[in-house]
């Protein structure tokens, strides 16, 4: 194998690895409000499993105040390993996108390029993680109000669902998630690669006479905060009802096995007509709090995890 190869190589574990690293963080410190923000997606207005929440504090209270920390951290594990996961195979299938768009060109990508590689990405993780997003929204969604015997955890939640619903079950809410992962990926890659483009501009004018000094050498912490969170903005913003469909169509069947909401655009029929376009949005205000802080988050930790990695290899 080549040094080139390799280098290549070892480019994409780092970058899966801190990616991983990364997710795990944002997860563990944000989770509450991820519990929060999926009973506000699901909670339709009528026949409800859940206490009547008023804006996204008081919410935290009455999950605290009647189900405890449980409650709150309800699908722990299954965000985390899901998270983790995902942010490493996100780096990974992106970073491989780029390198392979990248080939033979001495200019930098296009947004274009930027899109297609984060499209791509996307399409490939949420193939590999849906079942893992169908079990965390099941068991946030567990309250002491359901009827349903509970699942004890993630094993008995796969368990479970394949015994009662078949393997078919695992992937529902698979397409309005595929949207969810190629549009919003895409969005805030691209908006992430084009801020960063601008910031390092600014910083460095002359760049140009000093081709060597490489973009993780310009910006530093607080650039990765600004680039992730407001990236994340602007994609939550614009793919936030892809969200609420799946987390809608992924809620438990009820005890006679029939579920809520039969497909897609069932969710979307329905949501329309008895929410009208603010239904395609409850629970943004929680997925704000939670997201844009976690992203700012999750660059900080895979920009720095990266930079680690190349020295220590640079080092070897």
């Amino acid at each position: 194998m080549s040094t080139t190869v390799k280098s290549h190589s070892n480019w994409q574990w780092e970058t899966a690895t801190a990616g991983a690293v990364a997710g795990f963080a944002t997860v563990a410190a944000t989770h509450p409000l991820d519990v929060v923000r999926t009973r506000f997606q699901v909670n339709d207005g009528r026949v409800s499993n859940f206490h009547t929440y008023k804006n996204t504090g008081q919410a935290i209270f009455s999950i605290a105040r009647f189900e405890g920390l449980k409650g709150l951290y309800a699908g722990f594990l299954p965000s985390v390993l899901g998270s983790t996961i995902s942010w490493g195979l996100y780096f990974f299938f992106y970073g491989r996108a780029k390198q392979r768009y990248s080939k033979h060109r001495e200019e930098m990508l296009s947004p274009g390029l930027h899109l297609a590689s984060a499209a791509e990405a996307g399409a490939l993780v949420c193939l590999c993680t849906n079942p893992i997003w169908l079990v965390k929204t099941r068991m946030q969604l567990q309250t002491p109000l359901h009827q349903i015997q509970p699942y004890s955890g993630l094993y008995d939640a796969l368990k479970t669902i394949m015994r009662q619903e078949g393997w078919r079950a695992l992937y529902k809410g698979f397409v309005p998630g595929l949207l969810l992962q190629v549009s919003h990926g895409g969005i805030q890659f691209t908006a992430y690669e084009e801020f960063r483009k601008v910031i390092v501009d600014y910083k460095c004018k002359d760049r140009k006479s000093n081709p060597r000094s490489s973009d993780s050498d310009i910006l530093n912490s607080v650039d990765f905060a600004v680039l992730g969170g407001s990236s994340k903005v602007i994609a939550i913003i614009l793919t936030y009802p892809f969200q609420v469909i799946r987390a809608r169509l992924q809620q438990r069947p009820s005890v006679d096995g029939v579920p809520k909401y039969m497909d897609s655009w069932h969710v979307v029929k329905e949501t329309a007509r008895f929410e009208g376009f603010r239904g395609f949005y409850k629970g943004i205000v929680p997925s704000l709090l939670k997201n844009v802080p976690a992203a700012s988050i999750t660059f900080i930790v895979y920009e720095n995890v990266l930079k680690l990695l190349k020295l220590t290899r640079r080092c070897d």
